[in-house]
Formats: C-alpha cells, sequence, structure tokens
C-alpha cells in the first residue's frame, strides 16, 4: 500500500473586536499599570471584570482599583511553552486571586521549576515593557514576599481609552487526506483524475472518499475518469481573494467530468465570464510544474444536453 500522504496546515485570521465600557476600561487600566475589578451589588469584586453578574445576571459598571499582588490558588507546570504563550522558557500556569479581588485571573508565572511553586504563594504582577491595552501587558506574575502596595483607588477613567481590540486566531494542524484522496492526488502529478467507484450502486466518486456516501459501503476500484467534462453549474466571482492572482471577475463552476458521477469544483478560462454557461464542454489546463488542473477551458464541442448532466447539478 502507498504511503499515506500528510501535510502541516495552518488556518490564521485576526479577529476584531469592540469592547464595552467596562472591558474597555479594565484593558486602558492594564496599559497605565492599574487592575481594575468590578463590584457587584451583594458587594463582591470580579477580576478580571465583567459586563454582567454570572449570578444574577445583572448589569454591572461600578469599576474598582484592586492590588498587582495575590495568591495563587491553584497551578499546572508547562514543561514546553508553544508559540504565542506568554514565556519561551518552562512555567507555571497559575490561577491567581488579586488582593481586594474575589475571584481568579488566569495567568503565567515565571519560576525556576515546579518545585518552586506552590498554592498559596505570594506574587505580583510583571509589567510589560511596551503596552498597548491588551491583557499582555500582564507580561506574567513573579514570587513576591513584600507587602501589599497602597491603591491610588482609581475609578476606571482614563484618557485615550482602548476601544476595541484585534485577537489573533490561528489552529495548526496535521492534515492526512487518507488512502482514496492521496491516490487521487498522486495520480494528478501524472495527469490523470482517479476517481473511485462503488461495488453496490456503479456510482463512481471524484475526488474519491474511499467509501460511498449514498450505499455506505468501502471504495477500492479506481476509475480514469476525463478528462473533459461539463459545466453543470456556475458563478461569477467579483471579489479578489488575499495572495491569489486572479483578475476578476472570474468564473468558478461545477464540473461533471466524462465517466465521473459527482461534479468537482474548477475556475473557467479562456472565455468571457459572461459566456460561460450550464452545458459548456470544458477540459483542464495544466501549468509547467502544477500538481492539479490551474484552470478549465472550453473544447469547442457543441454544448452537452440538460438531460446528460440534470442529475449532478
Amino acid at each position: 500500500m502507498p504511503e499515506v500522504l500528510k501535510a502541516p496546515l495552518v488556518v490564521e485570521f485576526p479577529f476584531t473586536r469592540s469592547l464595552g465600557p467596562v472591558q474597555s476600561a479594565f484593558l486602558t487600566g492594564l496599559r497605565e499599570r492599574v487592575v481594575l475589578g468590578v463590584k457587584t451589588a451583594d458587594g463582591r469584586t470580579l477580576v478580571p471584570p465583567v459586563e454582567y453578574d454570572p449570578v444574577t445576571a445583572e448589569d454591572l459598571g461600578e469599576l474598582v482599583e484592586v492590588a498587582p499582588t495575590g495568591t495563587v490558588t491553584t497551578w499546572a507546570w508547562n514543561h514546553e511553552p508553544r508559540r504565542g504563550q506568554p514565556l519561551d522558557t518552562p512555567f507555571a500556569w497559575v490561577l491567581v486571586r488579586l488582593d481586594g479581588a474575589d475571584t481568579a485571573l488566569l495567568h503565567a508565572l515565571d519560576a525556576p521549576g515546579p518545585e518552586a511553586v506552590r498554592t498559596g504563594m505570594r506574587v505580583r504582577v510583571r509589567w510589560a515593557a511596551q503596552r498597548t491595552g491588551a491583557i499582555t501587558d500582564i507580561a506574567c506574575f513573579e514570587p513576591y514576599d513584600g507587602d501589599r502596595p497602597q491603591l491610588a483607588g482609581h475609578d476606571g477613567r482614563f484618557e485615550d481609552m482602548v476601544t476595541g481590540i484585534v485577537a489573533p486566531a490561528r489552529l495548526d494542524y496535521v492534515y492526512s487526506p487518507g488512502r482514496a484522496q492521496t491516490a487521487y492526488i498522486n495520480s494528478l502529478s501524472s495527469r490523470r483524475i482517479v476517481g473511485e467507484r462503488c461495488p453496490s450502486c456503479r456510482k463512481v466518486y471524484v475526488p474519491p472518499r474511499g467509501a460511498c456516501p449514498t450505499c455506505g459501503v468501502v471504495t477500492s476500484e479506481q476509475v480514469e475518469v476525463g478528462p473533459r467534462g461539463t459545466v453543470t453549474t456556475y458563478c461569477i466571482v467579483n471579489i479578489k481573494a488575499r495572495n491569489l492572482d486572479i483578475e476578476v471577475p472570474y468564473v468558478y463552476a461545477h464540473i461533471a467530468l466524462d465517466g465521473a458521477d459527482l461534479a468537482l469544483h474548477g475556475r473557467i478560462g479562456g472565455i468571457p465570464y459572461d459566456q460561460v454557461r450550464m452545458g459548456l464542454r470544458v477540459e483542464p489546463v495544466w501549468t509547467e510544474g502544477g500538481r492539479y488542473p490551474d484552470h478549465y477551458r472550453p473544447t469547442g464541442e457543441p454544448d452537452a444536453e440538460y438531460d446528460t448532466y440534470k442529475e449532478l447539478l
């Protein structure tokens, strides 16, 4: 059996969000080296502050300053820091109840080893050298055995408030297409398009899934299809995608390859976008060194009759 392919993939995008008055004050406070909590009607102080009481669901807005010192309530040692974590050397994840708060804040503790960390130990905030109004303005916590600092009693009003943040979201993973699609991808390298036939209903699926989606049985019989096919449906793309060197407008279509019982996606070229139509006969165009068809172009054949592809719309 040939080796199954696998490749590292990354899904990444910046998530932009606006802040309400409570979160705006909290993050602006961090920029100014002030930690704020929010008071509830029964006198509790929540840190980080939230806009609604998690017990009663009432609106919250009374901001109070708490100390940058506190007590570790629980912890876990991180032996191998990952990309984007607060420290690049082993550290402890800790929940810290800051002095003056009734809830705990999650952050990193810079400690030489797990033997130096314990529940109940005293810590303080280590501020980042450059602060922008984000949770990363707290670089981490560090062990502390001094007195609780005096507070100015800040009420959460600042100049130049932080009103929004950009939070990067990223997922790193290894993808494997499986046996069936590995064979499909390998066939493309020799400019062949291969599907698999269901032993029960005899339909040919491209790209193959390894099992028939209709009958639920395993498929293994390889069938070469195409390379020509028929446009079944299509759309006109008018918005240019980032890092995609294709001028808009262009057409992206479902193409039923000859011999296949499932249409696949492909870009249509070699014809004005407003002349693409259902039933148009097309063939793949390969670029030098390309591992899959760059686009499909008209073959010059008469259009296919609707009845020949109506089941593949």
